[in-house]
């Protein structure tokens, strides 16, 4: 049986805080940057993802879309910001298709 100790347990810091501290507080401009990075990240992951289900390498990729491979290796390494015409290029390079979702 394991004795969980009450003193330890209350130290421990949420996740909330843990993301104030070294992100700034929600709304701050620090926290903004920071959710927009991790969020451009998540969707180059999720092209990269879809171009290795594909086999395709990141160089064929960049042929597609008139790009080098550098380039679409620094997207999928998250080193340089995705426009949302990059992303819809390569998205259409790869046959995926979007629609628009308001409200």
């Amino acid at each position: 049986m394991i004795k969980l100790d009450e003193d330890k347990l209350a130290k421990l810091r949420t996740s909330s805080e843990h993301f104030d501290e070294k992100y700034g507080p929600k709304g701050s401009s620090e926290r903004k940057e920071f959710e927009a990075r991790a969020e451009a990240w998540y969707y180059a992951d999720l092209l990269k993802e879809e171009r290795k289900r594909q086999k395709l390498t990141q160089k064929q990729l960049g042929e597609r879309i008139g790009k080098k491979r550098e380039y679409i290796s620094a997207l999928e390494r998250g080193k340089t910001d995705m426009q949302l015409s990059t992303f819809m290029l390569i998205a259409n390079a790869l046959g995926l298709r979007f629609s628009l979702v308001v409200g």
